[in-house]
């Protein structure tokens, strides 16, 4: 489970169910993975249309007709398309959430996406780079898009005592207490940085022969990073342990966690490791740049340096007062962002937009300025 759906899977039980009720609705087919979003609680409906399928817009239509929906928040091209139009038809707001900075997008995408910047109420980034994302490549109108943080669940993400954390590395198989572990919880995606990180692990496993590097999580990039290993003569050194359902035992076993990234919207597991009260190594990108400072909650290199990231793995594993004072002012920072922040801006939106409506008859003229003045870190 990653990205957006874990956000799903946090954010959608956390509405006031006496005000709100709360649906996740596919245009594909069935999620058939293991964590399906079903099992938290919440209802989830499945098109199973087609990326071009015109019959997606009538479908979509008459499921929103049905559930009789007031508002609908867009994820995706897709959704981002069917989903306006569909709610233009009804005459119902829409909020379009954008999750990354893709630099373009598609020809395809940019005829619905100008055509429907008008009638978009109001657009959602999770970070500045992400809202350049929405204006440069989405076509959206500046004054409509808000940057709001996500955040993670500061409750079911709390550091881990001693004796936790080292049940924690023996259960991810690390039965030597005097191994260092240098970790990541990543997709094995190009974006995140990940063969810099490889690279990195190479320098330092010739300084620091207990040191072990993890990388929790899977893509299609594994196979070719396992090859970097052997290459670099430290296959035996690096872990792939793969999907782990249990990423708070993840970060407490790590001694530093590396977060290599290339480009970023905001990553949710930044805001779990801070809550976890780890020590953090990053990269200067946006979105990892806009909540870790350097030398404050984190060490920042510039991306795509190995050397840099080594150089620092080694710093930070043999000082344990930075490692300390790192963590420390990681914890601290991760109060900032908490999923349930995120919820009650959610639900100030969607009761803003409704009353709106309703009270208008038809689409409000917004000032977004004063209408929206409560989204944090709006501009």
């Amino acid at each position: 489970m990653h990205g957006v759906k874990r956000l799903f899977a946090w954010m959608i039980p956390r509405f006031d169910k006496e005000r709100f009720d709360v649906s996740l609705l596919s245009l594909r087919r069935k999620d058939l993975s293991e964590d399906k979003l079903e099992d938290y609680g919440f209802p989830v409906y499945y098109l199973e249309k087609g990326k071009f399928d015109p019959s997606t817009l009538p479908a979509l239509i008459s499921l929103l007709r049905r559930l009789e929906i007031d508002v609908v928040q867009l994820h995706g091209y897709g959704a981002t398309t069917f989903g306006r139009a569909a709610a233009v038809y009804l005459g119902i707001p829409n909020i379009l959430h954008e999750h990354a900075n893709l630099t373009n997008t598609p020809w395809f995408q940019k005829i619905p996406d100008k055509l429907f910047d008008g009638y978009t109420d109001v657009a959602i980034a999770v970070s500045e780079s992400t809202r350049e994302f929405c204006i440069r490549g989405r076509l959206l109108s500046p004054k409509r898009v808000k940057k709001v943080f996500l955040g993670a669940p500061l409750d079911e993400f709390q550091p881990f005592s001693p004796e936790q954390t080292r049940d924690a590395r023996h259960r991810l198989g690390f039965d030597d207490d005097a191994l260092k572990l240098f970790g990541t919880v990543t997709r094995l995606h190009e974006s995140k940085g990940n063969r810099y990180f490889v690279e990195a692990a190479a320098r330092v496993a010739k300084q620091l022969p207990e040191a072990r590097f993890v990388i929790v999580g899977e893509g299609p990039l594994q196979p070719e990073l396992e090859a970097q290993a052997a290459s670099l003569g430290i296959r035996d050194r690096v872990v792939f342990l793969g999907f782990q359902r249990d990423v708070a035992a993840c970060f407490a076993a790590f001694d530093v966690a590396v977060f290599p990234s290339l480009w970023e919207g905001t990553p949710l597991t930044v805001f779990e490791c801070m809550a976890m009260r780890r020590p953090i190594l990053s990269t200067d990108v946006d979105g990892l740049r806009e909540v870790l400072v350097n030398g404050d909650n984190a060490v920042v290199v510039q991306p795509r340096d190995a050397e840099a990231l080594a150089i620092e793995m080694l710093r930070i594993a043999g000082d344990p007062e930075l490692q300390e004072r790192l963590a420390a002012r990681a914890y601290e920072t991760s109060e900032r962002f908490g999923i349930q922040a995120f919820v009650d801006t959610m639900e100030q939106l969607y009761g803003v937009l409704v009353e709106r409506y309703r009270d208008d008859g038809r689409r409000p003229r917004w000032d977004y300025a004063k209408d929206f003045d409560f989204l944090p870190a709006g501009s």
